[in-house]
Formats: C-alpha cells, structure tokens, sequence
C-alpha cells in the first residue's frame, strides 16, 4: 500500500472508514521529515491493512491547527474514528513498528 495525501474536508471521513490510520504531518523544507518520509512510506507496504496519510502542514494549516501539531514531524495514530496518540520527531523503523504494534493492541476500555 502506499501512502495518501490527505486534506482537511478528508480528514475525518478517514479516519472514520479506517480501523486504524497514521498520518505523517510534515513539510517540504523540514529536514527530519524528509529522512522519516523513507521509512514511513516502506512501513505502509508492509501493513496494507493499515491507512497511511501524509499531510502538509503548509498546504493544510487548518487541519494541522485542529490536530495540535506544533512540530514536525508529528505522527497521529488514530483507531476505530479518535486519535489514540501522537508521536512527535523522526521515528527510526523498529520505532515505528512498535507505535503500529501498540495502536494494534490498543483497546478503550
């Protein structure tokens, strides 16, 4: 599966019609993000029953404003419609396959 750019009026359709979906909130010129981009976009071929997003936050200053992102990069998982997390900062791979593994194993009482 490969990563999807995701808009504001998207947003919460998709995380509605999704289990589980992450979104990369990044930027062009944002070095961290350019190094993340790599490992999230290998991450979303290994778990296609996931939604991988990509948002810009200059493109998409509203959405990125409603999420609370106040850095870059900024992964927010969320899982059956609500965020259950965000992770601020490049993540390495083994970094994010422990976030996928915990949003997979996360259950709301």
């Amino acid at each position: 599966m490969a990563t999807h750019t995701v808009t504001t009026d998207e947003f919460m359709n998709t995380i509605k019609d999704n289990n589980i979906a992450l979104f990369d909130f990044w930027a062009t010129w944002c070095g961290p993000c350019k190094a993340f981009g790599p490992i999230y976009e290998n991450s979303s071929d290994k778990h296609p029953d996931i939604y991988y997003g990509k948002v810009n936050v200059d493109e998409e200053q509203a959405l990125a404003s409603a999420a609370q992102v106040q850095a870059i990069p900024t992964l927010v998982i969320t899982k059956n419609g609500k965020v259950i997390g965000k992770q601020v900062g490049a993540l390495n791979a083994s970094q994010l396959e422990q976030v996928i593994n915990a949003a997979k194993k996360y259950n709301r009482a």
